[in-house]
């Protein structure tokens, strides 16, 4: 093990037994939100040093039976026993690097989803509609909570422009590389001589704010404007100003929600898209200024790189990324994206060990 990370390590451990003291003090529960972020530390740090512990030990018998390797009648199992603990350091080495790995603090977060038609038209619009199904598929695999917030229909069913809500342990974890363009290839419903079209799609993910007060939003920066819902609603539609545009002024983003009846809520939710997109835009720009030379491959979640082709003629769907193609689009476009997700997230972990190896030089 490179003496980088073991330093790591060993502070870690003086850091958990400072931490058993700090918690079994008398005081420790006077302050609660000092004992619940010190309980949080003590969860993510005492499985690292459990298993540092088992890696030191296991070097301890590795060197027990060294010494035994002078005595003829113990040597064939000195050196069985010797085998067997180098491997179980290996395998621990690589337990305690993937331990080690820098954890995204907003994986655990609710999210909004965000899909807007690009170029292709009206069959940008309906393959929207399709992404919003597949996403909305694979949440309730999932057994997480979708809430439309924002939707803007086009004339053949599509959308324009949609805002989901996605509310569940670890959404962010798994959604967060689907950000970028989303291609299509396929003959479109508009088509009347069955030629294959080319449209694509934007989709944003965003991790949610804890609270609006989380980010700084200065009420004199906001510009709050109400205004009658359109679209199917019966006969609510044009009889109040339910529908809420709230624009951020520096910034220049605005967001519009009129997907419910009361102004309230619907300012409550603009309000909560506009902090997670000021968030968003606060992050990557500190992301931005200390990127380092090594760029992450799936990190990046640019919304103008072109990400992953859906190609219906061939049954494909390729994620450009890290050169994954699947011959089963009928079953992700249903919400089945386990697979693909899964390598997205293998290879951002593969991308991390390599900077960590790097440092440990």
């Amino acid at each position: 093990m490179k003496k980088s990370i073991s330093d790591k390590l060993g502070q870690l451990s003086g850091r958990l037994a400072e931490l058993d003291l700090l918690l079994a003090s008398e005081t420790a529960a006077r302050d609660l939100d000092a004992w619940r972020r010190l309980s949080r530390e003590h969860a993510e740090i005492a499985p690292v040093v459990a298993l540092y512990a088992e890696y030191r030990k296991a070097g301890e018998d590795v060197a027990a039976a060294r010494a035994m390797l002078a005595d003829a009648e113990m040597r064939a199992l000195a050196q069985e026993e010797i085998e067997s603990g180098e491997s179980a350091m290996a395998r621990l080495e690589d337990e305690l690097q993937r331990a080690l790995l820098p954890r995204d603090p907003d994986d655990g977060r609710n999210l909004f989803l965000e899909i807007r038609a690009g170029t292709g038209g009206e069959e940008s619009a309906l393959f929207a509609g399709d992404l919003l199904r597949m996403y909305a598929r694979y949440a309730e695999r999932q057994r997480w909570q979708v809430e439309i917030v924002s939707q803007n229909a086009s004339d053949l069913g599509g959308y324009k422009e949609a805002i989901l809500r996605v509310i569940g342990a670890g959404a962010y974890s798994k959604l967060k590389f689907e950000s970028g363009v989303h291609r299509v290839q396929r003959v479109p419903q508009t088509e009347a001589q069955g030629r294959i079209h080319t449209s694509a799609c934007t989709v944003a993910v965003l991790p949610e704010a804890d609270t609006v007060g989380e980010v700084a939003i200065n009420p004199a920066e906001i510009r709050i404007d109400t205004f009658r819902a359109s679209g199917a609603g019966g006969q609510h539609v044009n009889k109040t100003d339910s529908a809420v545009r709230v624009t951020h002024l520096p910034t220049g983003i605005v967001v519009e929600c009129q997907d419910d009846r009361s102004q309230h809520k619907n300012k409550a939710q603009a309000l909560a898209v506009l902090a997670a997109r000021i968030r968003d835009r606060q992050q990557r720009a500190q992301e931005a200024q200390i990127a380092s030379t090594r760029k992450s491959l799936v990190g990046s979640g640019d919304r103008s790189e072109r990400i992953r082709t859906y190609n219906f003629p061939q049954g494909r769907v390729t994620d450009h990324r890290i050169n994954l193609t699947l011959y089963r689009i009928d079953a992700i476009m249903d919400g089945d994206l386990d697979e693909l997700l899964g390598a997205l997230a293998a290879e951002h972990q593969a991308e991390q060990l390599a900077a960590l190896a790097e440092e440990a030089r």
